[in-house]
Parts: C-alpha cells; sequence; structure tokens
C-alpha cells in the first residue's frame, strides 16, 4: 500500500466517491470516509440508490466519521422527498459537519422515474426547488406557493435561521450546465466524459454565470473522471471500467452519446448485443469476468479512454490534463480511497499547494467565500414569501 503520512494535508481539489457503485454492505462507508481523509483527499460525494444507499444516511454517517473532508449528496433528487425534508436534513448536515455539507441535486434517470410514478424533472422545477430551500435556510418562510416544484400552502424552520449551504448541480445536457451557471454554487459534470466535452462543459457554465451577472469563475467545476489503478485486479479493472459504462449507457445513453459527439452507432451496438441485453441487473455489480471481458469488446475503445486508466504517473497526469481543460476540481470516480492511494500519492508529490489555496473544504464553495458572489438565499421569484 502507498505511504500516506498521518493526518495528511488535505488536497481541496480532489475527492472520491463514497460506497462507489453497488454496496450490500452500506457500514463500508464509515471506515472508507475516515480512509478519505487520512489520505488526504479534500472532499466526499455520495450518490444515491433507492436500495441500500440513502442520501441523509449516508452524509450523516461521514459527517459523523471525519472532522476535516467535506462531504456532498452528488446526487438525490428534489422530487423524492418534500422541500421541508430535503430543506430539514440540509440544514441539519451543515450544522451537524461544521459547515462542510453540500447539498447535491441532479435530474435522475427518466426511465426510472417512470417505472416508480414521478415525473420527470425539469430546469424550472429544480430551479423553484433551490429558490424554496434557500428561502427556508434564510429564515423566511414560504406561503401560497404554486410553482413548478409544487403547490405549498405553508413551509418554515426557523425564522433565527441563516444557514449558507452551498447548492451543487450534476450536470451533463446543455440546459442543466446553463441553469448551475445562472444560480448553482458548483456543478459536478458526468464520468466518461472526452476532454472537448469536459471543456465545452466548463465554458457553457461560466459563460451563464456571466450571463446572469455572476463571476464566471465563482462557480466551482467538478469535472469526474473514472479512475482505475494498474495494481487492481481484472475484475475489478473491468467493474469499474466496462461495467460502469455500460451500466451508464443503460440509463442515459442517448444523453451520454450526445454530449461527447459519439457515433450513435456504438450505441446500438451496445443495446443490441444479447449478451449484455440478457444480463440483469446493473454491469458494474457483476462478477462474472466472462461477461465483462465480452462487455470490453464491444465498447468503443474510444468511450473507454475517456477514463484514467494505468499506473499512478499516468492517473495523475490525467488528473493534470482536467485542469488544463478548465476544471477547479476532480472526481476520481468509482474507486475506493486506498485503491486511490498510489494516485494520490504521485499526485502529492507533483502538485503544488499554493496553486489550489483558493478551493475550499466544502465541494461547494471556494476557500473565502467573500471572494466569491453567493448564488443568492432566496431566488427573486421567492422574495415575497420571505419572513412573513
Amino acid at each position: 500500500m502507498a505511504h500516506i503520512p498521518a493526518a495528511a494535508e488535505l488536497m481541496p481539489e480532489l475527492a472520491c466517491y463514497g460506497l462507489a457503485g453497488h454496496s450490500a454492505t452500506p457500514a463500508d462507508l464509515i471506515a472508507e470516509a475516515r480512509r478519505a481523509e487520512e489520505l488526504g483527499l479534500g472532499s466526499m460525494l455520495l450518490s444515491e440508490r433507492f436500495a441500500l444507499k440513502d442520501a441523509g444516511v449516508m452524509a450523516g454517517a461521514a459527517v459523523a466519521a471525519t472532522s476535516r473532508i467535506g462531504v456532498g449528496t452528488a446526487a438525490t433528487n428534489h422530487n423524492t422527498r418534500h422541500p421541508l425534508v430535503t430543506a430539514t436534513m440540509a440544514a441539519t448536515l451543515h450544522r451537524m459537519s461544521g459547515g462542510r455539507y453540500a447539498l447535491g441535486l441532479g435530474r435522475g434517470i427518466p426511465m426510472l422515474f417512470d417505472i416508480m410514478g414521478l415525473p420527470h424533472i425539469t430546469s424550472a422545477q429544480l430551479e423553484d426547488a433551490i429558490g424554496i430551500l434557500r428561502t427556508l435556510w434564510s429564515g423566511g418562510a414560504v406561503i401560497g406557493h404554486d410553482g413548478p416544484a409544487g403547490r405549498y400552502p405553508y413551509l418554515v424552520q426557523d425564522a433565527s435561521f441563516d444557514e449558507d449551504i452551498p447548492i451543487l448541480l450534476m450536470a451533463m445536457g446543455d440546459n442543466q450546465l446553463r441553469l448551475a451557471g445562472r444560480i448553482a454554487d458548483g456543478v459536478v459534470l458526468h464520468t466518461f466524459m472526452s476532454d472537448a466535452a469536459v471543456e465545452r462543459c466548463v465554458r457553457l457554465v461560466r459563460d451563464s454565470a456571466e450571463e446572469a451577472g455572476r463571476d464566471p469563475a465563482g462557480v466551482r467545476v467538478w469535472s469526474v473522471m473514472a479512475t482505475i489503478e494498474d495494481s487492481l485486479d481484472e475484475a475489478a479493472r473491468l467493474r469499474k471500467l466496462v461495467g460502469r459504462l455500460a451500466t451508464y449507457l443503460t440509463g442515459y445513453g442517448d444523453v451520454l452519446v450526445r454530449v461527447n459527439g459519439w457515433d450513435p452507432a456504438g450505441l446500438e451496438r451496445v443495446r443490441s448485443d444479447e449478451r449484455l441485453a440478457a444480463h440483469a441487473g446493473a454491469l458494474d455489480a457483476t462478477d462474472d469476468l466472462d461477461l465483462l471481458r465480452h462487455a470490453a469488446g464491444v465498447l468503443p475503445d474510444e468511450w473507454l479512454a475517456t477514463a484514467a486508466v494505468g499506473d499512478a504517473a499516468h492517473c495523475a497526469d490525467r488528473i493534470e490534463g482536467q485542469f488544463a481543460l478548465g476544471a477547479d476540481s476532480v472526481v476520481l470516480h468509482g474507486a475506493t480511497p486506498d485503491e486511490l492511494a498510489p494516485v494520490l500519492t504521485e499526485w502529492r508529490d507533483r502538485r503544488d499547494p499554493v496553486r489550489f489555496a483558493h478551493l475550499g473544504t466544502n465541494p461547494g464553495r471556494f476557500a473565502r467565500v467573500d471572494a466569491v458572489p453567493r448564488a443568492g438565499r432566496a431566488l427573486p421569484h421567492l422574495q415575497e414569501e420571505s419572513r412573513s
């Protein structure tokens, strides 16, 4: 295992995911969060799955197990909880963590929402929901609200609240990227994005922020790069690479292909493959090595090349490449903190701490909050509802 100094200095430019992918043992998150902090990762992000990965429970565990690193949900959905429940969850985590928590929201997977009987999430709904949350966190009341996010006669938390809780938006499509630039504190891009796609996404966020009258550098942009270091065994490498990409393509392949400018014929080849179609469940959770090898032969090499795959030095080179594309920070996706240890050692040996001194511990913040315009706790259309 790579040597890491005790209580290593945090590297706020880097994050990992807790319980990356499928997990049947959510208690593992406690040790993962502690290890991430020991290794010096700046943040831990948490994705939600409707089985054993509840966003609020995981964030509470990660916050309680650590004292320095940032923690963010990346992502949950605003329509799976009542806004007062979400506001309470975030405010509790904010206070519990001493300001290390950021609430991350996303659009979710349309096919899953169809099965659950929930409407697809729109930009208007997200903007409306975020306005409600910020009003509540600022100590205001939401009265007689009837908007895209729903109808709410009266919502209030605590009139003394003045909670500065960052909002992260998960973004891949143009509309979501522009929305993030207008109203979010930070944006988390998607895994398996080409360099051209990352660069374009960063530009869209910055341009949208500027058009909204905000500092274009005031939105913290996280690129997300699948990171698979050579020391992992073949099955683990394939699960984290081909298994994960194939799983994403099942959920929202058309969007990912469009964002990257990939040939749609590649997606059709994946969808029409009999062996892959016959597999039940997420491919990133299978132990069938032969099936994973088969998937590797079906997926285009160009698509797989968007991940960082190789020795620690190569993975560190790929991290540097994300900053060159305009990202402020990088999520090393799909691996546990221990699996990332060789990469973190390599990166620590070559990084300049001064270069990243402007980044805050909270994944939705920069180091100096007063240096970055806040998105506003209450959006204009909700101002009249606050502090009744």
